[in-house]
């Protein structure tokens, strides 16, 4: 088998995993309460993912973040944070000011 041929089973793969999942959950999220204990516990997994994600590319990043040090990354973090709770949980401000924050940090 080639390597295009490969390439392509495993887009298929790949994708009928995924909307296999998505089917099933579309068809049972009717009988799911989002205020049952199962519908918050998926809810934490996806948030603590989340978290650990995030967590992983702050201390172990790759590619051009890891140019910057920890130090001006995790001051980034926090003063991100500092943001979006003043702003009353908008994304887009600390999202911007953390690309503007980082690169300027990163250039002294």
């Amino acid at each position: 088998m080639d390597l295009s041929n490969t390439i392509v089973l495993a887009i298929i793969v790949t994708s009928f995993a995924t909307y296999i999942s998505r089917l099933l959950g579309a068809m049972t999220s009717e009988k799911v309460s989002a205020k049952s204990k199962i519908f918050e516990w998926f809810n934490l997994v996806a948030y603590s993912t989340l978290a650990a994600l995030l967590g992983r590319i702050i201390i172990f990043p790759a590619g051009v973040l890891a140019s910057a040090d920890l130090v001006i990354r995790i001051l980034v973090l926090v003063v991100c944070i500092f943001i979006y709770i003043l702003s009353k949980k908008n994304l887009v401000l600390p999202t911007i000011f953390s690309a503007i924050l980082l690169s300027t940090l990163t250039s002294l």
